[in-house]
Protein backbone atom coordinates (compact mmCIF):
# COMPACT_ATOMS: atom_id res chain seq x y z
CA UNK A 1 0.00 0.00 0.00
CA UNK A 2 1.63 3.37 -0.72
CA UNK A 3 2.35 5.68 1.94
CA UNK A 4 -0.04 8.17 2.60
CA UNK A 5 2.63 10.99 3.08
CA UNK A 6 4.26 11.48 -0.14
CA UNK A 7 7.39 14.21 -1.27
CA UNK A 8 6.40 16.06 -4.24
CA UNK A 9 8.60 15.70 -7.62
CA UNK A 10 10.27 18.95 -8.86
CA UNK A 11 8.52 19.37 -11.63
CA UNK A 12 5.56 23.00 -10.83
CA UNK A 13 3.79 23.81 -13.73
CA UNK A 14 3.07 27.62 -13.75
CA UNK A 15 -0.39 27.27 -13.03
CA UNK A 16 0.42 25.91 -9.42
CA UNK A 17 -3.15 23.77 -10.21
CA UNK A 18 -0.89 19.99 -10.43
CA UNK A 19 2.38 18.91 -10.04
CA UNK A 20 3.42 15.35 -11.79
CA UNK A 21 6.27 13.94 -12.80
CA UNK A 22 6.19 13.29 -16.51
CA UNK A 23 8.86 10.70 -17.32
CA UNK A 24 8.84 7.69 -17.36
CA UNK A 25 12.62 6.94 -16.20
CA UNK A 26 11.36 8.68 -13.07
CA UNK A 27 8.14 7.36 -12.23
CA UNK A 28 7.40 5.61 -9.49
CA UNK A 29 6.00 2.18 -9.31
CA UNK A 30 2.23 1.92 -8.44
CA UNK A 31 1.32 0.26 -5.66
CA UNK A 32 -0.14 -3.38 -5.25
CA UNK A 33 -3.52 -3.53 -4.16
CA UNK A 34 -4.39 -6.79 -1.69
CA UNK A 35 -7.83 -8.11 -1.92
CA UNK A 36 -8.36 -9.31 1.30
CA UNK A 37 -7.05 -8.79 5.02
CA UNK A 38 -8.04 -10.14 7.76
CA UNK A 39 -7.24 -9.46 11.71
CA UNK A 40 -8.72 -6.97 14.40
CA UNK A 41 -9.55 -3.47 15.59
CA UNK A 42 -11.24 -2.78 12.50
CA UNK A 43 -10.74 -3.06 8.59
CA UNK A 44 -11.70 -1.31 5.78
CA UNK A 45 -11.93 -2.21 1.63
CA UNK A 46 -12.23 0.47 -1.39
CA UNK A 47 -11.07 0.16 -4.77
CA UNK A 48 -8.13 2.62 -4.03
CA UNK A 49 -5.03 2.25 -1.96
CA UNK A 50 -4.59 5.49 -0.71
CA UNK A 51 -8.36 5.72 0.24
CA UNK A 52 -8.27 2.53 2.56
CA UNK A 53 -4.87 3.60 4.24
CA UNK A 54 -6.46 7.01 5.37
CA UNK A 55 -9.77 5.43 6.73
CA UNK A 56 -7.09 2.76 8.66
CA UNK A 57 -4.94 5.66 9.54
CA UNK A 58 -8.27 6.74 11.08
CA UNK A 59 -8.91 3.62 13.08
CA UNK A 60 -5.84 3.55 14.51
CA UNK A 61 -6.18 6.98 15.99
CA UNK A 62 -9.34 5.70 17.91
CA UNK A 63 -11.80 7.27 15.72
CA UNK A 64 -14.80 4.69 15.41
CA UNK A 65 -16.43 3.44 11.80
CA UNK A 66 -18.11 6.88 10.83
CA UNK A 67 -14.73 8.72 11.17
CA UNK A 68 -12.48 6.40 9.01
CA UNK A 69 -16.01 6.19 6.30
CA UNK A 70 -15.49 10.12 5.93
CA UNK A 71 -12.03 10.22 5.68
CA UNK A 72 -11.94 7.58 3.04
CA UNK A 73 -14.44 9.25 1.03
CA UNK A 74 -12.84 12.39 1.37
CA UNK A 75 -9.36 10.39 0.31
CA UNK A 76 -11.28 8.83 -2.84
CA UNK A 77 -12.49 12.40 -3.67
CA UNK A 78 -8.33 12.90 -4.66
CA UNK A 79 -7.89 9.69 -6.19
CA UNK A 80 -10.84 8.49 -7.80
CA UNK A 81 -12.49 11.78 -8.80
CA UNK A 82 -14.14 10.73 -11.87
CA UNK A 83 -16.83 8.01 -9.29
CA UNK A 84 -16.62 10.49 -6.74
CA UNK A 85 -16.09 13.34 -5.05
CA UNK A 86 -17.67 16.93 -3.28
CA UNK A 87 -19.52 17.41 -6.38
CA UNK A 88 -21.51 14.53 -6.09
CA UNK A 89 -23.67 12.72 -3.66
CA UNK A 90 -24.39 9.23 -2.05
CA UNK A 91 -26.21 7.01 0.27
CA UNK A 92 -25.13 6.09 3.51
CA UNK A 93 -25.82 3.16 5.89
CA UNK A 94 -24.47 2.62 9.35
CA UNK A 95 -24.59 0.33 12.08
CA UNK A 96 -24.58 1.35 15.70
CA UNK A 97 -23.42 -1.09 17.99
CA UNK A 98 -24.09 0.59 20.94
CA UNK A 99 -28.40 0.20 19.99
CA UNK A 100 -28.01 -2.43 17.62
CA UNK A 101 -30.08 -0.37 14.83
CA UNK A 102 -29.37 0.12 11.11
CA UNK A 103 -29.70 3.87 10.05
CA UNK A 104 -29.18 5.60 6.70
CA UNK A 105 -29.10 8.76 5.30
CA UNK A 106 -30.05 10.20 1.70
CA UNK A 107 -27.49 12.30 0.18
CA UNK A 108 -28.79 12.13 -3.26
CA UNK A 109 -28.05 15.64 -5.38
CA UNK A 110 -31.73 17.40 -6.18
CA UNK A 111 -32.84 19.59 -8.88
CA UNK A 112 -33.17 22.93 -8.99
CA UNK A 113 -36.41 24.04 -7.50
CA UNK A 114 -37.44 25.82 -11.13
CA UNK A 115 -36.62 22.05 -12.33
CA UNK A 116 -39.97 20.61 -14.24
CA UNK A 117 -40.53 17.52 -16.56
CA UNK A 118 -38.86 19.92 -19.89
CA UNK A 119 -35.39 20.09 -17.79
CA UNK A 120 -33.70 17.86 -20.97
CA UNK A 121 -36.33 18.91 -23.74
CA UNK A 122 -35.45 21.22 -26.41
CA UNK A 123 -37.79 22.33 -28.73
CA UNK A 124 -40.65 19.36 -27.13
CA UNK A 125 -37.25 16.45 -28.32
CA UNK A 126 -35.39 15.27 -25.90
CA UNK A 127 -32.10 16.19 -25.73
CA UNK A 128 -29.12 14.13 -26.90
CA UNK A 129 -27.44 12.15 -24.13
CA UNK A 130 -24.36 12.85 -24.64
CA UNK A 131 -24.79 16.87 -24.55
CA UNK A 132 -27.25 16.70 -22.09
CA UNK A 133 -24.26 15.12 -19.40
CA UNK A 134 -21.67 17.64 -20.90
CA UNK A 135 -23.63 20.57 -19.77
CA UNK A 136 -24.80 22.28 -16.37
CA UNK A 137 -28.27 21.43 -16.61
CA UNK A 138 -26.98 17.87 -15.35
CA UNK A 139 -25.72 19.33 -12.64
CA UNK A 140 -27.42 18.19 -9.21
CA UNK A 141 -27.01 20.36 -5.76
CA UNK A 142 -24.54 18.05 -4.53
CA UNK A 143 -25.11 16.10 -1.19
CA UNK A 144 -21.85 14.69 -0.15
CA UNK A 145 -20.06 17.14 2.04
CA UNK A 146 -23.40 17.41 4.32
CA UNK A 147 -23.61 13.78 4.03
CA UNK A 148 -20.35 13.83 5.61
CA UNK A 149 -21.01 17.07 8.44
CA UNK A 150 -24.61 14.98 9.29
CA UNK A 151 -23.10 11.04 9.08
CA UNK A 152 -20.19 12.97 12.08
CA UNK A 153 -22.45 14.92 13.99
CA UNK A 154 -25.03 11.94 14.32
CA UNK A 155 -23.08 8.93 14.84
CA UNK A 156 -19.27 9.94 14.89
CA UNK A 157 -16.35 11.23 17.28
CA UNK A 158 -14.22 13.24 15.34
CA UNK A 159 -14.57 16.67 13.84
CA UNK A 160 -14.61 16.88 9.66
CA UNK A 161 -12.06 18.89 10.02
CA UNK A 162 -10.13 16.22 11.67
CA UNK A 163 -10.78 13.15 9.30
CA UNK A 164 -10.22 15.54 6.57
CA UNK A 165 -6.65 15.49 7.70
CA UNK A 166 -5.44 12.38 5.23
CA UNK A 167 -7.20 13.44 2.01
CA UNK A 168 -5.78 16.71 2.46
CA UNK A 169 -2.42 15.35 2.67
CA UNK A 170 -2.86 13.42 -0.33
CA UNK A 171 -4.12 16.01 -2.55
CA UNK A 172 -1.20 18.38 -1.70
CA UNK A 173 1.50 15.67 -1.75
CA UNK A 174 0.40 13.51 -4.65
CA UNK A 175 -0.57 10.23 -5.35
CA UNK A 176 0.64 7.80 -7.86
CA UNK A 177 -1.30 7.56 -11.28
CA UNK A 178 -2.23 4.02 -12.17
CA UNK A 179 -3.65 2.16 -15.51
CA UNK A 180 -7.26 2.72 -14.41
CA UNK A 181 -6.35 6.35 -13.44
CA UNK A 182 -4.90 6.83 -17.02
CA UNK A 183 -7.22 4.73 -18.97
CA UNK A 184 -10.13 6.64 -17.49
CA UNK A 185 -8.47 10.05 -17.92
CA UNK A 186 -8.03 8.97 -21.50
CA UNK A 187 -11.62 8.33 -22.23
CA UNK A 188 -12.62 11.74 -20.95
CA UNK A 189 -9.75 13.33 -22.78
CA UNK A 190 -11.78 14.98 -25.14
CA UNK A 191 -14.39 16.76 -23.29
CA UNK A 192 -11.61 17.89 -20.31
CA UNK A 193 -9.77 19.49 -23.44
CA UNK A 194 -12.53 21.31 -23.97
CA UNK A 195 -12.45 22.88 -20.39
CA UNK A 196 -9.49 24.85 -19.06
CA UNK A 197 -9.51 23.73 -15.70
CA UNK A 198 -10.42 20.00 -16.09
CA UNK A 199 -7.22 20.18 -18.47
CA UNK A 200 -5.01 21.94 -16.20
CA UNK A 201 -6.33 19.56 -13.54
CA UNK A 202 -5.79 16.16 -15.21
CA UNK A 203 -3.92 16.54 -18.29
CA UNK A 204 -1.02 17.61 -16.61
CA UNK A 205 1.68 19.26 -19.40
CA UNK A 206 -0.80 18.76 -21.89
CA UNK A 207 -0.98 14.90 -22.09
CA UNK A 208 -2.24 12.05 -20.41
CA UNK A 209 -1.09 11.45 -16.78
CA UNK A 210 1.60 9.07 -17.42
CA UNK A 211 1.43 6.04 -15.51
CA UNK A 212 3.84 6.03 -11.97
CA UNK A 213 3.71 9.71 -11.99
CA UNK A 214 2.80 11.69 -8.81
CA UNK A 215 -0.52 14.05 -9.13
CA UNK A 216 -1.22 16.70 -6.87
CA UNK A 217 -4.25 18.44 -6.30
CA UNK A 218 -3.67 21.54 -4.59
CA UNK A 219 -6.62 23.61 -4.75
CA UNK A 220 -8.60 20.58 -3.37
CA UNK A 221 -6.15 20.49 -0.59
CA UNK A 222 -6.84 24.16 0.18
CA UNK A 223 -11.18 23.17 -0.57
CA UNK A 224 -11.07 20.52 1.95
CA UNK A 225 -9.20 22.58 4.47
CA UNK A 226 -11.76 25.62 4.41
CA UNK A 227 -14.55 22.56 4.91
CA UNK A 228 -12.81 21.93 7.73
CA UNK A 229 -12.99 25.48 9.31
CA UNK A 230 -15.91 26.46 8.16
CA UNK A 231 -17.99 23.26 8.26
CA UNK A 232 -20.54 22.67 4.81
CA UNK A 233 -21.86 26.40 5.51
CA UNK A 234 -18.95 27.57 3.08
CA UNK A 235 -20.07 25.21 0.50
CA UNK A 236 -24.06 26.06 0.98
CA UNK A 237 -23.94 29.12 1.99
CA UNK A 238 -20.49 30.74 1.10
CA UNK A 239 -17.27 30.53 -1.05
CA UNK A 240 -17.53 27.34 -2.60
CA UNK A 241 -20.92 27.03 -3.46
CA UNK A 242 -20.44 30.63 -5.38
CA UNK A 243 -18.12 29.21 -6.89
CA UNK A 244 -19.97 25.90 -7.54
CA UNK A 245 -23.05 28.22 -9.44
CA UNK A 246 -20.60 30.25 -11.03
CA UNK A 247 -19.19 26.93 -12.85
CA UNK A 248 -22.97 25.28 -13.21
CA UNK A 249 -24.42 28.68 -14.96
CA UNK A 250 -21.62 30.04 -16.95
CA UNK A 251 -19.66 26.41 -18.04
CA UNK A 252 -15.92 27.32 -18.38
CA UNK A 253 -15.34 25.90 -21.87
CA UNK A 254 -12.86 26.99 -23.93
CA UNK A 255 -14.52 29.45 -26.77
CA UNK A 256 -12.15 27.69 -28.80
CA UNK A 257 -13.49 24.23 -28.77
CA UNK A 258 -16.90 24.92 -30.61
CA UNK A 259 -18.39 22.98 -28.08
CA UNK A 260 -21.49 23.87 -26.79
CA UNK A 261 -22.39 23.92 -23.10
CA UNK A 262 -25.79 24.33 -21.92
CA UNK A 263 -26.16 26.72 -18.61
CA UNK A 264 -27.52 24.93 -15.39
CA UNK A 265 -30.68 26.42 -13.23
CA UNK A 266 -29.49 25.45 -9.39
CA UNK A 267 -28.34 28.50 -7.66
CA UNK A 268 -27.27 29.84 -4.59
CA UNK A 269 -30.69 29.33 -2.86
CA UNK A 270 -30.96 25.94 -4.34
CA UNK A 271 -27.54 25.39 -2.45
CA UNK A 272 -29.18 26.56 0.54
CA UNK A 273 -32.08 24.64 0.77
CA UNK A 274 -30.48 21.19 0.91
CA UNK A 275 -31.00 18.78 3.11
CA UNK A 276 -29.44 15.28 3.83
CA UNK A 277 -32.90 13.13 4.42
CA UNK A 278 -32.70 10.63 7.34
CA UNK A 279 -34.38 7.83 5.90
CA UNK A 280 -35.71 4.36 7.92
CA UNK A 281 -33.83 1.52 5.97
CA UNK A 282 -35.50 -1.22 3.79
CA UNK A 283 -35.43 -4.42 5.38
CA UNK A 284 -36.50 -8.24 4.48
CA UNK A 285 -35.67 -11.34 7.04
CA UNK A 286 -33.72 -13.36 4.52
CA UNK A 287 -32.95 -17.29 5.13
CA UNK A 288 -31.49 -16.60 8.76
CA UNK A 289 -30.47 -13.08 8.27
CA UNK A 290 -31.59 -9.45 8.07
CA UNK A 291 -30.61 -7.83 5.16
CA UNK A 292 -30.67 -4.11 5.25
CA UNK A 293 -30.57 -1.48 2.75
CA UNK A 294 -31.08 2.02 1.74
CA UNK A 295 -34.92 3.02 0.53
CA UNK A 296 -36.22 5.51 -1.99
CA UNK A 297 -35.15 7.90 -3.24
CA UNK A 298 -32.48 4.86 -4.47
CA UNK A 299 -34.32 1.73 -5.78
CA UNK A 300 -30.84 -0.52 -4.30
CA UNK A 301 -32.54 -1.57 -1.30
CA UNK A 302 -36.38 -2.17 -2.82
CA UNK A 303 -35.22 -3.98 -5.26
CA UNK A 304 -32.53 -6.04 -3.49
CA UNK A 305 -35.19 -6.51 -1.52
CA UNK A 306 -37.73 -7.70 -3.59
CA UNK A 307 -35.57 -10.22 -5.47
CA UNK A 308 -34.81 -11.89 -2.06
CA UNK A 309 -38.03 -12.03 -1.19
CA UNK A 310 -38.51 -13.83 -4.42
CA UNK A 311 -35.81 -16.11 -4.04
CA UNK A 312 -36.54 -16.64 -0.21
CA UNK A 313 -40.16 -17.77 -1.53
CA UNK A 314 -39.02 -20.14 -4.17
CA UNK A 315 -36.56 -21.93 -2.19
CA UNK A 316 -32.72 -22.48 -2.51
CA UNK A 317 -31.84 -24.88 -5.89
CA UNK A 318 -29.48 -26.57 -3.20
CA UNK A 319 -26.40 -27.31 -5.15
CA UNK A 320 -27.14 -27.06 -8.81
CA UNK A 321 -25.53 -24.43 -10.28
CA UNK A 322 -27.82 -24.15 -13.11
CA UNK A 323 -30.88 -23.92 -10.86
CA UNK A 324 -28.95 -21.22 -8.83
CA UNK A 325 -28.51 -18.88 -11.28
CA UNK A 326 -31.43 -19.49 -13.63
CA UNK A 327 -33.41 -18.62 -9.92
CA UNK A 328 -30.58 -15.27 -9.81
CA UNK A 329 -31.62 -14.11 -13.06
CA UNK A 330 -35.38 -14.50 -12.93
CA UNK A 331 -35.40 -13.10 -9.64
CA UNK A 332 -33.70 -9.81 -11.27
CA UNK A 333 -35.84 -9.88 -14.12
CA UNK A 334 -38.74 -9.54 -12.19
CA UNK A 335 -37.82 -7.47 -9.74
CA UNK A 336 -36.40 -4.75 -12.30
CA UNK A 337 -40.01 -4.54 -13.93
CA UNK A 338 -41.49 -3.55 -11.01
CA UNK A 339 -38.63 -1.12 -9.78
CA UNK A 340 -38.94 0.19 -13.12
CA UNK A 341 -42.79 1.39 -12.76
CA UNK A 342 -42.93 1.72 -9.26
CA UNK A 343 -40.00 3.67 -7.54
CA UNK A 344 -38.92 7.66 -7.66
CA UNK A 345 -38.29 10.16 -5.28
CA UNK A 346 -41.18 9.42 -2.51
CA UNK A 347 -41.35 13.73 -1.86
CA UNK A 348 -42.77 13.66 -5.07
CA UNK A 349 -44.50 9.93 -5.82
CA UNK A 350 -46.61 7.92 -3.62
CA UNK A 351 -44.26 4.86 -3.87
CA UNK A 352 -44.71 1.58 -2.42
CA UNK A 353 -41.89 0.73 -0.77
CA UNK A 354 -43.56 -1.65 2.10
CA UNK A 355 -45.76 -3.20 -0.49
CA UNK A 356 -42.82 -3.86 -2.85
CA UNK A 357 -40.94 -5.65 -0.22
CA UNK A 358 -44.09 -8.20 1.42
CA UNK A 359 -44.23 -11.40 1.43
CA UNK A 360 -47.65 -11.42 -0.02
CA UNK A 361 -45.92 -9.55 -2.90
CA UNK A 362 -43.03 -11.67 -3.55
CA UNK A 363 -45.01 -15.04 -3.34
CA UNK A 364 -47.30 -13.43 -6.43
CA UNK A 365 -44.13 -12.75 -8.24
CA UNK A 366 -42.41 -15.60 -7.51
CA UNK A 367 -45.00 -17.71 -9.15
CA UNK A 368 -43.92 -16.56 -12.66
CA UNK A 369 -40.77 -18.56 -12.21
CA UNK A 370 -40.34 -21.74 -14.16
CA UNK A 371 -37.72 -24.29 -13.77
CA UNK A 372 -38.11 -25.32 -17.14
CA UNK A 373 -37.96 -22.01 -19.22
CA UNK A 374 -36.98 -18.23 -18.81
CA UNK A 375 -39.18 -15.51 -18.76
CA UNK A 376 -39.40 -13.40 -21.66
CA UNK A 377 -38.30 -9.53 -21.62
CA UNK A 378 -40.00 -6.46 -21.19
CA UNK A 379 -41.96 -8.04 -18.56
CA UNK A 380 -44.34 -6.30 -17.52
CA UNK A 381 -44.38 -5.06 -13.87
CA UNK A 382 -46.76 -6.47 -10.70
CA UNK A 383 -49.07 -4.38 -8.66
CA UNK A 384 -47.25 -4.28 -5.01
CA UNK A 385 -50.60 -2.60 -3.78
CA UNK A 386 -53.17 -5.33 -5.09
CA UNK A 387 -50.81 -8.64 -5.99
CA UNK A 388 -52.52 -11.11 -7.95
CA UNK A 389 -50.59 -14.32 -8.71
CA UNK A 390 -48.36 -15.00 -11.99
CA UNK A 391 -50.24 -11.44 -13.45
CA UNK A 392 -48.94 -8.18 -14.74
CA UNK A 393 -50.28 -4.93 -13.91
CA UNK A 394 -50.08 -3.01 -17.12
CA UNK A 395 -47.52 -2.69 -19.87
CA UNK A 396 -43.71 -3.09 -19.12
CA UNK A 397 -41.74 -0.48 -18.86
CA UNK A 398 -37.79 -0.05 -19.88
CA UNK A 399 -35.07 0.91 -17.75
CA UNK A 400 -33.27 4.45 -18.46
CA UNK A 401 -29.76 4.37 -18.13
CA UNK A 402 -27.36 5.33 -15.59
CA UNK A 403 -23.51 5.60 -15.81
CA UNK A 404 -21.51 2.88 -14.49
CA UNK A 405 -19.33 4.96 -12.45
CA UNK A 406 -19.59 5.28 -8.74
CA UNK A 407 -17.59 3.84 -6.09
CA UNK A 408 -18.03 2.34 -2.77
CA UNK A 409 -16.40 1.81 0.56
CA UNK A 410 -17.07 -0.23 3.47
CA UNK A 411 -15.39 0.20 7.10
CA UNK A 412 -15.91 -1.20 10.41
CA UNK A 413 -14.11 -0.58 13.90
CA UNK A 414 -13.59 -2.08 17.13
CA UNK A 415 -16.57 -1.93 19.07
CA UNK A 416 -18.52 -3.53 15.99
CA UNK A 417 -19.88 -0.35 14.14
CA UNK A 418 -20.36 -0.46 10.19
CA UNK A 419 -20.88 1.55 7.33
CA UNK A 420 -21.77 0.95 3.87
CA UNK A 421 -21.50 4.02 2.16
CA UNK A 422 -21.73 4.45 -2.18
CA UNK A 423 -20.71 7.57 -3.57
CA UNK A 424 -21.14 9.52 -6.71
CA UNK A 425 -20.78 11.64 -9.43
CA UNK A 426 -22.57 9.20 -12.03
CA UNK A 427 -20.87 9.06 -15.53
CA UNK A 428 -16.97 8.52 -15.33
CA UNK A 429 -15.79 11.97 -15.10
CA UNK A 430 -19.29 13.57 -14.57
CA UNK A 431 -20.04 16.59 -16.11
CA UNK A 432 -16.86 17.24 -16.94
CA UNK A 433 -16.79 20.31 -15.41
CA UNK A 434 -13.99 20.85 -12.59
CA UNK A 435 -14.69 24.29 -10.59
CA UNK A 436 -11.94 26.65 -10.99
CA UNK A 437 -10.10 26.43 -8.56
CA UNK A 438 -11.39 24.33 -6.54
CA UNK A 439 -10.33 21.14 -7.61
CA UNK A 440 -13.26 19.09 -7.78
CA UNK A 441 -15.34 17.54 -10.75
CA UNK A 442 -18.99 18.44 -10.71
CA UNK A 443 -21.81 15.69 -11.09
CA UNK A 444 -24.01 15.02 -14.02
CA UNK A 445 -26.05 13.45 -11.42
CA UNK A 446 -29.91 14.58 -13.31
CA UNK A 447 -29.71 12.74 -16.54
CA UNK A 448 -30.88 9.73 -14.30
CA UNK A 449 -34.02 11.56 -14.32
CA UNK A 450 -36.24 9.92 -17.31
CA UNK A 451 -35.92 12.71 -20.20
CA UNK A 452 -39.68 11.53 -21.48
CA UNK A 453 -42.15 9.29 -19.89
CA UNK A 454 -40.71 6.00 -20.28
CA UNK A 455 -44.01 4.28 -21.30
CA UNK A 456 -46.73 6.53 -22.78
CA UNK A 457 -49.81 6.44 -20.63
CA UNK A 458 -47.90 4.63 -18.07
CA UNK A 459 -47.25 7.55 -14.75
CA UNK A 460 -43.27 7.72 -14.67
CA UNK A 461 -41.94 8.52 -11.14
CA UNK A 462 -38.63 9.58 -12.41
CA UNK A 463 -39.29 12.45 -14.24
CA UNK A 464 -37.63 15.55 -13.48
CA UNK A 465 -39.16 17.38 -10.84
CA UNK A 466 -38.29 20.92 -8.60
CA UNK A 467 -36.09 20.19 -5.97
CA UNK A 468 -36.51 16.34 -6.80
CA UNK A 469 -33.86 13.77 -6.55
CA UNK A 470 -33.45 10.98 -9.33
CA UNK A 471 -34.12 7.52 -8.65
CA UNK A 472 -30.28 5.76 -8.40
CA UNK A 473 -29.74 2.06 -8.28
CA UNK A 474 -26.72 3.02 -5.29
CA UNK A 475 -27.16 -0.37 -2.76
CA UNK A 476 -25.33 -0.33 0.26
CA UNK A 477 -25.93 -2.98 1.91
CA UNK A 478 -25.88 -4.37 5.91
CA UNK A 479 -26.29 -7.77 7.08
CA UNK A 480 -27.37 -8.99 10.50
CA UNK A 481 -26.94 -12.39 11.93
CA UNK A 482 -28.94 -12.68 15.21
CA UNK A 483 -29.03 -8.70 15.66
CA UNK A 484 -25.03 -8.89 15.04
CA UNK A 485 -22.96 -7.78 12.19
CA UNK A 486 -22.52 -10.36 9.67
CA UNK A 487 -21.04 -8.44 6.47
CA UNK A 488 -21.81 -5.25 4.51
CA UNK A 489 -21.35 -4.67 1.30
CA UNK A 490 -21.60 -2.61 -1.71
CA UNK A 491 -20.63 -1.93 -5.46
CA UNK A 492 -20.22 0.58 -8.17
CA UNK A 493 -22.31 -0.08 -11.79
CA UNK A 494 -25.13 2.18 -12.46
CA UNK A 495 -28.41 0.05 -12.60
CA UNK A 496 -25.95 -3.30 -12.39
CA UNK A 497 -24.88 -2.22 -8.93
CA UNK A 498 -28.14 -3.84 -7.63
CA UNK A 499 -27.50 -7.39 -9.29
CA UNK A 500 -23.60 -6.90 -7.94
CA UNK A 501 -25.08 -6.83 -4.70
CA UNK A 502 -27.46 -9.64 -5.08
CA UNK A 503 -24.71 -11.96 -6.31
CA UNK A 504 -22.45 -11.16 -3.68
CA UNK A 505 -25.10 -11.54 -0.95
CA UNK A 506 -26.12 -14.70 -2.35
CA UNK A 507 -22.96 -16.51 -3.35
CA UNK A 508 -21.99 -15.50 0.34
CA UNK A 509 -24.99 -16.73 2.00
CA UNK A 510 -26.17 -19.21 0.24
CA UNK A 511 -23.63 -20.76 -2.21
CA UNK A 512 -21.05 -20.73 0.47
CA UNK A 513 -18.27 -19.08 -0.90
CA UNK A 514 -15.88 -16.33 1.60
CA UNK A 515 -16.83 -12.92 0.91
CA UNK A 516 -13.37 -12.73 -1.26
CA UNK A 517 -14.97 -15.42 -3.25
CA UNK A 518 -17.93 -13.97 -4.03
CA UNK A 519 -17.01 -10.19 -4.65
CA UNK A 520 -14.32 -12.16 -7.50
CA UNK A 521 -16.90 -14.57 -8.75
CA UNK A 522 -18.02 -13.72 -12.31
CA UNK A 523 -20.97 -11.78 -12.78
CA UNK A 524 -24.26 -11.76 -15.03
CA UNK A 525 -26.41 -8.63 -14.58
CA UNK A 526 -30.47 -9.03 -15.82
CA UNK A 527 -32.41 -6.09 -15.61
CA UNK A 528 -35.58 -6.99 -17.79
CA UNK A 529 -34.04 -6.91 -21.08
CA UNK A 530 -33.91 -9.32 -23.71
CA UNK A 531 -30.67 -10.10 -22.93
CA UNK A 532 -28.84 -10.84 -19.89
CA UNK A 533 -25.00 -8.78 -19.71
CA UNK A 534 -22.36 -11.02 -19.02
CA UNK A 535 -18.80 -11.17 -17.97
CA UNK A 536 -16.47 -13.22 -20.31
CA UNK A 537 -15.73 -15.58 -17.09
CA UNK A 538 -19.42 -15.53 -16.44
CA UNK A 539 -19.87 -16.86 -20.31
CA UNK A 540 -17.42 -19.71 -19.71
CA UNK A 541 -18.76 -21.10 -16.89
CA UNK A 542 -20.35 -24.99 -17.75
CA UNK A 543 -23.79 -23.80 -16.87
CA UNK A 544 -24.17 -21.47 -19.70
CA UNK A 545 -24.98 -23.91 -22.57
CA UNK A 546 -27.94 -25.03 -20.10
CA UNK A 547 -28.90 -22.00 -19.19
CA UNK A 548 -29.45 -20.87 -23.19
CA UNK A 549 -31.00 -24.24 -23.34
CA UNK A 550 -33.85 -22.64 -21.05
CA UNK A 551 -34.28 -20.16 -22.66
CA UNK A 552 -31.56 -17.14 -21.14
CA UNK A 553 -29.72 -14.83 -23.41
CA UNK A 554 -26.72 -13.39 -23.36
CA UNK A 555 -24.60 -10.51 -24.14
CA UNK A 556 -20.75 -9.57 -23.24
CA UNK A 557 -19.83 -6.74 -21.51
CA UNK A 558 -15.84 -6.65 -19.98
CA UNK A 559 -16.96 -6.08 -16.50
CA UNK A 560 -19.75 -5.44 -14.28
CA UNK A 561 -19.20 -3.75 -10.77
CA UNK A 562 -16.32 -3.15 -8.58
CA UNK A 563 -17.59 -4.84 -4.92
CA UNK A 564 -16.25 -3.63 -1.80
CA UNK A 565 -17.39 -5.54 1.93
CA UNK A 566 -16.72 -6.50 5.14
CA UNK A 567 -17.34 -9.44 7.53
CA UNK A 568 -17.14 -9.87 11.17
CA UNK A 569 -15.74 -13.76 12.01
CA UNK A 570 -17.24 -15.95 14.79
CA UNK A 571 -13.52 -15.06 16.66
CA UNK A 572 -13.99 -11.34 16.73
CA UNK A 573 -11.54 -11.13 13.80
CA UNK A 574 -12.90 -8.85 10.82
CA UNK A 575 -12.51 -9.42 7.31
CA UNK A 576 -12.06 -6.68 4.44
CA UNK A 577 -12.43 -7.87 0.81
CA UNK A 578 -12.15 -5.87 -2.46
CA UNK A 579 -11.97 -6.95 -5.94
CA UNK A 580 -8.84 -8.82 -7.58
CA UNK A 581 -9.09 -7.56 -10.90
CA UNK A 582 -12.11 -5.44 -11.48
CA UNK A 583 -11.32 -1.43 -12.38
CA UNK A 584 -7.94 -2.22 -11.19
CA UNK A 585 -8.57 -4.50 -7.99
CA UNK A 586 -9.58 -2.75 -4.64
CA UNK A 587 -7.27 -2.58 -1.59
CA UNK A 588 -8.44 -3.80 1.23
CA UNK A 589 -7.23 -3.66 5.18
CA UNK A 590 -7.29 -3.82 8.93
CA UNK A 591 -5.82 -2.57 11.81
CA UNK A 592 -3.74 -5.37 13.20
CA UNK A 593 -3.55 -8.87 11.46
CA UNK A 594 -3.18 -10.40 14.29
CA UNK A 595 -3.41 -9.76 18.74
Amino acid sequence: MRALARIAPPLLLATALVCATVAPAGAATPPAKVPEAVGYGGAVASVDADATAAGIEVLRKGGNAVDAAVATAAALGVTEPYSAGIGGGGYFVHYDAATGRVSTLDGRETASRTADESLFLADGKPLAFADAVTSGLSVGVPGTSATWEKALRLWGSRSLGEVLKPAERIAEQGFTVDQTFRDQTAGNEARFRDFPESSRLFLPGGGLPVVGSTLRNPDLAATYRQLGREGTEALYRGPIGADIVQALQHPPVDPASGRVVRPGRVDAADLAAYQVVRRQPTHVPYRDYDVYGIAPSSSGGTTTGEALGILEDVGAPGADATGYYHHFLEASRIAFADRNRWVGDPGFSDVPARELLSPRFAAARACLISPDHALTSPLAPGDPRHPVSCAGAGPAVTETYEGPSTTHLTVADRWGNVVSYTLTIEQTGGSGITVPGRGFLLNNELTDFSFTPNTPGVPDPNLPGPGKRPRSSISPTIVLRDGEPLLAAGSPGGATIITTVLQVLLGRLDRGLSLEQAIAAPRASQRNSAATQAEPAFLALPERARLEALGHVFAVTPEIGAATGVERLADGRWVAAAEPVRRGGGAAAVVRPSR
